[in-house]
């Protein structure tokens, strides 16, 4: 089968796990049981090697549909033709006792009489670990002989055959009947599973679908772009870990930057850098539940600072520290891209920006959830005597550049933020600290970015010190209310930065060719998140309807779903690990400032 363009997908999840769905309805991407386990299905990766679950009618010229139900993480995959209409749906039930996960795909017939097509084709451990397929009634076991030790059920209402390790059946349904596939891991601690008792898979769908309608409804917001909005908020939720709180950059890996190229990453992890845009997003959507657990999260790892009191730049969801990058030799790579690769080898770089994010979470969530505890304070103080200490270094940047160290403009702009949030949590909590320390250390930074890194020559804040180029992280200068949205020096760089890296509304994070070298080869598309920080820049500039037109240009680029992945090819295909956190939660603050201003101003 020929690969899926990146966009063709949808997902569902239950807050341990995704599963990717394309509008073939074949799902070719899940890791099991939770975001970062091994792969079951990855034909994404390797379409004859990753493995795969396929249902599907056997319709000549059939067109695809996708969309989910409203307000929800249910995902619907129709077909049409001549001979008839089809649906599946697709879910995975939010369960408190978490022993077991559930994947159910139910099949309907809409009109006509439908012969269907289902291939259940798990691949364990990677695709690197063979596996022993048993058949029971209404029932195939998958167990895998890997060091994983999965075992799969597949429950089916139909005859399936073993062809190759994949349970395999046709089967015909008239119009208005329907059938369910549950796909199971089996309980260890013994005992029937939940998903044999009559009616299980009504009363999950309807269940399900009141978990996902209740949450909804506890948003706050009401404003422009309300669905768009909802839909990111709900990708986000998708993203969460239910067990610890926090956020996974992307539920994928391996997906390519570059077409063929080697810029493919593990972003099955959670970012200190994502922390304060987290925090941030879900706050302001009143999700103040999700923010708290990710709070805890921040301060579990406040709690294992370094001797000297740094901080990793990025965890595993439970907190682990090892991410130790490996290359998946046996698969081929989405279209040929690879190595593919599983751990992220960033993990022990010097970025010193996410001490800036951290601190922003902090203050933020302290100024709109629950004051911080007298313990976090602490540790926190440990850290920011650390900026204070170490401002100056040079390090990777937010870019995780693999070309060497510079002193980056960002990096520099986080540390001033990190000393004034903490500065203002001192003050408006009356905490002790060394103030005067921090007020002279935050004055410094002020006055080094704008000696150092202010080009009069191009008028622009440049990438990093010596440099003449810029880069479009300096876009969150104003919104980290570093400066002014109308300053002279800023405004002046806005009209480089979209000189230099706009491509209509569309935004590169910098020029391969001209920026620090990020020790890659190839090149890569536009940056979404950076798309949506410019749209939110021309907001607080004042600049509404500039803002508005790109920002609704931006919601042009989204899949058929509303969803994004990390970067827009040339074509305005899309690129990297998919769905991007990043992205929706950059959406979903330009969508609030926009919405705000134009609402001050009366404006529809």
């Amino acid at each position: 089968m020929p690969y899926q363009p990146i966009e063709n997908y949808g997902i569902i999840g239950d807050l341990y796990t995704v599963a990717l769905v394309g509008i073939d309805g074949s799902i070719d991407f899940m890791c099991f049981p939770h975001f970062d386990s091994p792969t079951i299905f990855a034909a994404m990766l390797d379409d004859e090697k990753g493995g795969r679950f396929q249902i599907a009618p056997v319709l000549q010229n059939a067109q695809h549909k996708q969309l989910y139900l409203p307000d929800s993480n249910i995902l619907l995959t129709r077909f049409l033709s001549n001979e008839g209409l089809a649906e599946v749906s697709d879910f995975m039930p939010i369960q408190a006792d978490k022993q077991t996960h559930t994947l159910i795909r139910r099949v309907k017939t809409v009109r006509g009489q439908v012969c269907f097509r289902m291939v259940c084709q798990p691949r364990f451990d990677y695709a690197r670990a063979d596996h022993q397929v048993e058949q029971r009634d209404g029932q195939v076991i998958f167990t895998s002989r890997g060091d994983d030790g999965t075992v799969l059920r597949l429950l089916t209402p139909t005859l399936v055959e073993i062809k190759d390790g994949a349970a395999v059946a046709e089967f015909t349904l008239n119009e208005g009947q329907t059938a369910a596939f549950v796909l199971e891991n089996i309980d260890r601690r013994g005992g029937a599973s939940p998903s044999t008792a009559p009616g299980y898979v009504a009363q999950s769908f309807k269940d399900t679908l009141n978990y996902w309608h209740s949450w909804v409804a506890r948003s706050t917001y009401h404003g422009r772009w309300r669905e768009v909005v909802n839909r990111s908020a709900l990708t986000l939720k998708l993203l969460t870990s239910q067990a610890h709180g926090s956020i996974v950059a992307s539920p994928t890996f391996g997906l390519p930057e570059s077409l063929g190229g080697e810029r493919n990453w593990d972003y099955r992890y959670t970012w200190v850098r994502d922390a304060s845009f987290t925090l941030y997003g879900l706050i302001r959507l009143g999700y103040t539940e999700e923010a708290g657990a990710f709070m805890k999260w921040v301060e579990a790892r406040c709690e294992h600072l370094s001797q000297d009191g740094s901080l990793q730049i990025m965890y595993g969801l439970d907190g682990r520290t090892d991410l130790t990058e490996h290359t998946l030799d046996h698969l081929h790579g989405y279209r040929g891209s690879h190595p593919v690769r599983i751990g992220n080898g960033a993990y022990d770089q010097m970025q010193l920006d996410i001490y800036g994010e951290l601190m922003d979470s902090v203050y933020l969530y302290d100024k709109y959830g629950e004051a911080i505890s007298h313990d976090m304070w602490m540790n926190l103080v440990r850290l920011v005597d650390w900026v204070c200490e170490n401002w100056r270094r040079k390090d990777e940047g937010i870019w995780e550049v693999r070309g060497g160290q510079q002193e980056f403009l960002f990096s520099r702009l986080m540390c001033w933020v990190a000393i004034d949030r903490a500065l203002r949590l001192a003050h408006n909590r009356s905490k002790p600290a060394p103030l005067d320390r921090w007020h002279k250390t935050r004055e410094t930074i002020y006055r080094d970015i704008h000696e150092h890194f202010w080009n009069p020559e191009m008028q622009a804040f440049v990438q990093y010190k010596g440099a003449t180029t810029v880069d479009a992280s300096s876009l969150l200068m104003p919104l980290v209310r570093f400066i002014g949205p109308t300053d002279r020096r800023w405004m002046s760089t806005m009209r480089v930065i979209e000189r230099d890296l706009v491509d209509d509304s569309l935004v590169y994070r910098y020029r391969n060719e001209h920026a620090a070298s990020d020790g890659l080869t190839g090149t890569e598309g536009t940056f979404n998140m950076c798309s949506f920080w410019y749209v939110e820049c021309l907001s607080r500039a004042g600049d509404l309807h500039k803002a508005r037109f790109f920002f609704e240009k931006m919601l042009g680029y989204a899949n058929h779903l509303g969803l994004y992945a990390e970067e827009l090819g040339a074509s305005g295909e899309h690129l990297g690990n998919f769905p991007q956190a990043f992205t929706h939660l950059a959406l979903i603050s330009a969508a609030f400032d926009i919405d705000r201003r134009l609402s001050k101003q009366h404006i529809e």
